[in-house]
């Protein structure tokens, strides 16, 4: 809890069994009030060692729905339970939980609604060990999307973010893809509905446990951000209009997930 706001932490997880306890051991549990994570079909335990360390909501994914579905889930499930500020932190260990705090007031004391860990700001990236390859696309990208988008980030490609419940019921997340361009559509959504966004600077790490994604699904990705950001500018430009930028309803939505 933070001046009377709920504090969630959500962990959308894929075969993490190795590294969510050490994960889930450096949340801050003075500022955390309840963790989600949702097992998207993992096949090495992850969800019996989720309930296992004291977790206490597991969504469990029978079949498995993708990033931006695991997402979908655990942002939905953390309005139901009344979280004012939603954390979305990665299971393998990639991002640290220690800068919880630090995005934590930034929301809490209402300075931005959205605060998003950058791996580029400073020298983080290639110290942590990101390939060279996703380091140049990753600059060669985010210089077209702050182009198209008209905003300024560092970096769009983060995993490690945080909102405000006014964001993400401001937002029609549910309306995004299930593949891992969710993220990107998300802020989208975020900058054409106005709302403001931070960075602060965040240490990664590449290691053989963290999730990575292949050259291949990379370049699958990379023409979804293109599709976006084209998307986005012809929106803001009054050419298209797309559903993604429609204003959701105000009720949440629940999905039918298996949950315990």
């Amino acid at each position: 809890m933070y001046k009377g706001k709920k504090i969630v932490a959500v962990l959308p997880a894929y075969n993490a069994a190795l590294t969510l306890e050490k994960t889930y051991n450096e949340i801050p549990f003075d500022l955390v009030d309840e963790v989600i994570l949702c097992d998207d079909a993992s096949k090495d335990g992850t969800s019996a060692l989720a309930k296992k360390i004291g977790i206490e909501h597991v969504i469990i994914h029978e079949k498995n729905k993708g990033y931006g579905g695991n997402q979908k889930s655990l942002y939905n499930k953390a309005l139901e339970i009344g979280g004012d500020i939603v954390i979305m932190l990665h299971p393998d260990y990639q991002y640290t939980p220690k800068l919880i705090p630090a995005m934590v007031n930034i929301i809490g004391d209402e300075l931005y609604p959205v605060v998003l860990g950058s791996r580029i700001l400073g020298k983080g990236a290639l110290k942590g060990g990101m390939p060279l390859y996703k380091y140049i696309a990753n600059r060669l990208l985010t210089f077209g999307q702050n182009l198209m988008i008209n905003y300024k980030l560092s970096e769009y490609h983060t995993g490690y973010r945080a909102f405000s419940r006014e964001v993400l019921e401001g937002i029609n997340f549910n309306q995004n893809s299930d593949d891992f361009v969710f993220d990107n559509e998300m802020l989208s959504q975020i900058v054409y509905a106005g709302f403001d966004i931070a960075e602060v600077t965040c240490p990664t790490k590449y290691f053989e446990e963290a999730s990575s994604i292949n050259f291949a699904r990379s370049s699958k990705y990379g023409l979804g951000v293109i599709r976006v950001s084209w998307g986005h500018f012809l929106q803001r430009i009054g050419i298209l209009k797309l559903k993604m930028y429609d204003k959701p309803r105000k009720e949440v939505r629940s999905k039918k997930e298996k949950v315990s």
